[in-house]
């Protein structure tokens, strides 16, 4: 995930950025289901895997069954 236009001097922190946010979802989870139990953190990471999908498909162009952006069916 490196961007060609950068020095080589420059280290890639995606990785670094992907594991730490991992870990703070975690604890918030975790957080979330001690003070209001499992259905909160669920419809939390329903709803955040929906917005991943939905900046997924604006970064990407995602095209359509035929092949036409924004156009389904």
């Amino acid at each position: 995930m490196r961007d060609p236009d950068l020095p080589d001097g420059i280290p890639d922190m995606f990785a670094a950025t992907i594991t730490f946010a991992g870990i703070n979802l975690m604890w918030i989870f975790f957080v979330l289901w001690v003070l209001y139990g499992l259905v909160p953190v669920l419809v939390l990471a329903v709803l955040i895997n929906h917005l991943i999908t939905r900046l997924e498909i604006r970064l990407n162009g995602h095209k359509g069954q035929r092949g036409q952006k924004g156009h389904n069916a």
